[in-house]
């Protein structure tokens, strides 16, 4: 069957939109059974510096292109009630990003920053309070992280006691509000197995198969086992299917070209700054080193001028002793 390839911020805010798919998505990744989900769907917008386009650039460009060039990064979050391989119940802020390349690595700082800040309602004690919630990340790689080959990546906290150097047992709420999870996805390194119910999930993301040049819709022939799983496909064949919604993926494409090229004509921008001041530094370089040497020198003739002065001096002194003694002996033979 054929569907759109859900890496696309359209498409994938398409199935991150229903709960029953987000629920679903959350908790195979994080292996753990989600009982409630609210949605916050955010679309955090970067605006393109109007100097980093020329004018061809900025003529080119439609006003529905600018509105998606002005969204830089697809993110989601979610308030979640999590059950735990203990059977505890916690609420904790999950956050989902999408990104092309590493050089969104800022911006997720950022949304880490912003999320630390955040508070939300819980009972404790049968009393509601306002407390920051634990924080879980996903990231959905568009691009290879070079030293790791696995596809899904968790980091897991542990607590480790240093001074009797074992894990310790116990969790607390000061310490999980102040540290948090990952989830990483690498994207291109999904290999379309389908053994298990995460790797049906991520087969969906598979980069291969594509029916056309421009990557937005492929083939997809494995088997579905999972009631989810179909779901997600079906969502994926109508949005393939609607050509409104393979032009707001076009236009998602050629924005992100266009920034690429913006990012490109940047990058140069300052390589040439870069290699102008390298120039000027060895030009200063050469300068401060001639004019060290011309110090040296002028040093070498002042201090030969002060030899030659001092020569000079010594024998002013000898022949006015002459002089001297001469008068002396002129005087006595008076």
């Amino acid at each position: 069957m054929i569907i759109a390839n859900p890496i696309y911020d359209v498409v994938f805010k398409r199935l991150m939109e229903n709960e029953r798919i987000a629920r679903f998505f959350i908790s195979t990744l994080l292996d753990e059974t989600v009982v409630d989900l609210t949605i916050k769907p955010q679309e955090h917008t970067l605006l393109p510096r109007v100097e980093d386009m020329n004018e061809e650039m900025i003529a080119s460009l439609s006003k529905q292109l600018l509105e998606r060039l002005s969204i830089s990064v697809f993110r989601v979050d979610f308030i979640a009630t999590v059950k735990t391989e203990e059977g505890e119940y916690k609420k904790v802020l999950i956050e989902i990003q999408k990104a092309k390349n590493a050089l969104d690595l800022m911006r997720f700082r950022t949304y880490l920053a912003e999320h630390y800040r955040t508070e939300d309602e819980v009972e404790i004690d049968g009393c509601k309070v306002k407390t920051p919630l634990p924080i879980v990340t996903i990231y959905m790689l568009g691009f290879e992280i070079k030293e790791i080959e696995a596809i899904a990546i968790k980091v897991k906290r542990d607590y480790w006691d240093m001074i009797n150097r074992q894990t310790l047992a116990t969790k607390s709420s000061f310490v999980e509000a102040l540290t948090h999870d990952s989830y990483i996805i690498q994207i291109p390194r999904i290999q379309g197995n389908t053994k298990t119910k995460l790797e049906q999930l991520l087969s969906i993301f598979e980069q291969k198969y594509f029916i056309n040049e421009k990557g937005i819709l492929k083939e997809y022939n494995f088997p579905v086992m999972n009631e989810v799983v179909n779901e997600m496909i079906s969502i994926l064949v109508y949005v393939g299917a609607d050509e409104k919604l393979r032009k707001a993926i076009e236009d998602e494409q050629d924005a992100y070209r266009l920034l690429e090229v913006m990012a490109e004509n940047r990058r140069k921008e300052l390589e040439k700054v870069i290699r102008e001041k390298d120039e000027t530094i060895k030009e200063n370089t050469k300068t401060i080193k001639e004019n060290v040497k011309t110090i040296k020198e002028k040093d070498k003739t002042i201090k030969e001028n002060a030899k030659t002065i001092q020569k000079k001096d010594e024998t002013i002194a000898e022949l006015l002793a002459r002089v001297t003694e001469l008068e002396k002996r002129a005087w006595v033979n008076g």
